[in-house]
């Protein structure tokens, strides 16, 4: 019995649906979640304006590419707003961290018991997990405007 069996009668229904669309559900679900998480701890106007503005910076950076001095300043500036763009976004990471470790454990020991079959394509549960969680937030990060 592990740690994570206690998510057994509310993931373990899911499983009983035919592989790869078990993971894909799973993928889909985590992500919404996640996105959500993001969209609603962080301040989106800011999130917007810092994107901008790095966009901005990068531009200038190709107009001055023969400016060693300029680029310098402007890499500083980037940096400095990359920074205030991480720092604000490591909230929604710590807020959802845990939660998809324990899934993340859970799913490991789901597939280890049935000898981590290939899923689709030859690919474990994990790498079809992963495409297809990339796949989704850039999805969902457009259609829900998430900065």
């Amino acid at each position: 019995m592990s740690f994570t069996s206690f998510l057994d009668p509310i993931l373990g229904p899911l499983m009983g649906i035919p592989a790869p669309w078990n993971i894909l559900l799973l993928s889909f679900l985590l992500t919404v979640v996640i996105t959500l998480v993001y969209k609603f701890a962080t301040d989106q106007k800011m999130m917007k304006e810092l994107k901008d503005e790095i966009k901005q910076i990068q531009k200038e950076m190709k107009e001055f590419k023969n400016y060693p001095d300029k680029i310098m300043d402007l890499q500083k500036r980037a940096w400095e707003k990359t920074m205030k763009q991480f720092m604000h976004s490591l909230k929604p990471t710590l807020i959802t961290f845990i939660p998809i470790l324990i899934i993340f454990g859970w799913m490991r020991t789901y597939y280890t018991s049935i000898g981590n079959p290939p899923v689709l394509f030859g690919l474990g549960w994990i790498w079809i997990y992963i495409v297809s969680s990339i796949l989704f937030s850039i999805l969902l990060r457009k259609l829900l405007k998430v900065h």
